[in-house]
């Protein structure tokens, strides 16, 4: 589908500064454009490339002067926001990929299920018993969804992920490939003879609305009550979460992330890739976690941590500096003693 220049700022309330009429039907880095593509310049450190781009239109903000010659061939969209217009038009982009309601066959839906309008279901896809699924849902092949579960509206499920019995997913959630909604905590209890006995984990997983589930990350059911990812929360991939953790509202963590058991995550919190909590803690709002860190303590609001075990992030990197010069220190220090020694040698 092709877009003028013209269009597109009508979308985003923008202006034109060039040929209104430039029509664009892909979109691409403004580093990597070509004919009848679409780019954005948000960041001023890719401006060097606006004036060898080859796309045809570009969202730029309103704030920009070009400080040389821009291509005779670009046409400019000015904005408010360029980068964040350009994401609603990847999402518009996004919206006009969406599968057509239909439902596939092989497919399985229990009698006792119930599923809303224009609902799309692939190929060898499962909905179990009292499954309830709400209105403009997909639901990609070969995803199982057991017994008793509830979808919101608007809920994108993509292939292979499974959503185990009891579990509520909210409205308008992405579930990507591979992700484990409600498999059994780890709970496990030593008897007298030191065998591990396991212990029931009756509880399930609630996802609110607008949470983002990375592929082959695993959301593990409560032992009672609920594992719950509060509302606008975003999970990357790769990401294990223990049984009855606590993830808050619009809260963040990228990818190999762990959080062990019973951790309470407060909101607006990011956690960097491969951190690792340990069972309990609280990590209070807006704190940052970077990557790698691994916490072993509650962390407080609007406090940065960073290292293993963490600490503040201010003192991790005057630590830093300090360790990185240890080598030196160390050779400074075996010259001295070599001195010292001499100096005494005939005392």
């Amino acid at each position: 589908m092709k877009f003028s220049a013209e269009q597109i700022a009508g979308i985003l309330n923008g202006t034109v500064e060039g040929n209104p009429s430039a029509e664009v039907s892909a979109l691409a880095k403004i580093e990597e454009g070509f004919e009848g593509s679409l780019s954005f310049l948000g960041n001023p450190k890719y401006e060097e490339h606006i004036y060898t781009t080859k796309s045809s239109v570009c969202i730029v903000n309103n704030t920009f002067t070009p400080s040389n010659s821009l291509p005779d061939s670009l046409t400019l969209v000015k904005v408010d926001d360029a980068y964040a217009c350009f994401a609603k038009l990847l999402e518009l982009y996004d919206s006009m990929t969406k599968e057509e309601p239909r439902i596939e066959q092989p497919s399985f839906i229990s009698d006792t299920a119930t599923v809303g309008e224009s609902l799309f279901l692939g190929a060898h896809a499962y909905l179990g018993k009292n499954v309830t699924v709400g209105n403009d849902v997909a639901i990609h092949p070969n995803v199982t969804i057991s017994n008793n579960v509830t979808i919101g509206n608007g809920t994108i499920i993509y292939p292979g992920a499974t959503i185990y019995r009891d579990c509520v997913i909210g409205a308008n959630c992405i579930i990507h490939a591979g992700a484990v909604i409600g498999a059994d905590g780890f709970g496990f209890a030593p008897d007298a003879n030191g065998e591990f006995q396991k212990i029931p984990q009756i509880g399930n997983v609630v996802l609110e609305d607008n949470v983002d589930i990375g592929a082959n990350s695993t959301i593990d059911r409560a032992t009672m009550g609920s594992t719950i990812i509060r509302k606008g929360a975003k999970i990357d991939n790769l990401v294990q979460i223990g049984h009855n953790v606590e993830v808050g509202t619009n809260s963040a963590m990228a990818a190999q992330v762990g959080i062990a058991g019973s951790c309470k995550v407060g909101n607006n919190v990011m956690i960097g890739g491969q951190v690792g909590l340990a069972g309990h803690l609280k990590i209070g709002d807006r704190a940052m976690i970077a990557a790698q860190s691994g916490v072993p303590g509650d962390v407080k609001a609007d406090t940065k941590v960073m290292g293993s075990p963490s600490f503040d992030i201010d003192d991790y990197k005057k630590s830093y500096i300090g360790f990185r010069r240890l080598p030196r220190i160390l050779t400074r220090l075996q010259d001295l003693e070599t001195k010292l020694k001499e100096l005494t040698k005939d005392k």
